[in-house]
């Protein structure tokens, strides 16, 4: 069973620390000037913002299997939206990766964010294998967003 913590402010840096390593370990970002977004404070500044709205508010999780921490996910559910679930970052850390891992904890994701509304979920993803593996959740095309970057959506 895969479960979810929550991560607050005070665990923010150790967050930070694992999603840059994941952005450039898993090809996500590869040239310097989106490395220093990523790790910089503009980028940081306007998600730790959005987690203290009251109203749309950014949340970051952990999977959690066992007391370990298997993977993480950035998301944030729009009311103002219908209820859209927008998935920022979602991974199962690599040591964990393999035999439906990603699928589990996407159907944990699903279970814990209907809590706060959500009613259907949207990524963006352009890797091959990330696209196949979006596809296999039962996501389909969706256009693209403001950068050209494909859209996915799952109703």
């Amino acid at each position: 069973m895969i479960g979810i913590e929550e991560i607050g402010s005070a665990a923010l840096s150790a967050f930070w620390d694992a999603h840059i390593r994941y952005l450039v370990d898993d090809g996500i970002i590869s040239d310097e000037e989106d490395v220093a977004y990523f790790s910089g404070d503009e980028y940081r500044g306007v998600i730790e913002a959005h987690m203290q709205r009251d109203r749309d508010r950014h949340r970051l999780v952990y999977f959690v299997r066992g007391g370990e921490r298997i993977g993480a996910a950035s998301y944030c559910t729009y009311e103002s939206e219908g209820g859209k679930c927008f998935v920022l970052d979602f991974w199962v850390f690599p040591a964990y990766r393999g035999n439906g891992t990603g699928h589990r904890c996407f159907e944990a994701l699903e279970q814990y964010t209907k809590a706060d509304g959500a009613r259907y979920y949207e990524i963006n993803s352009e890797k091959p294998e990330s696209v196949r593996f979006w596809k296999s959740l039962g996501f389909t095309e969706n256009g693209v967003d403001e950068y050209g970057m494909p859209l996915f959506i799952k109703k």
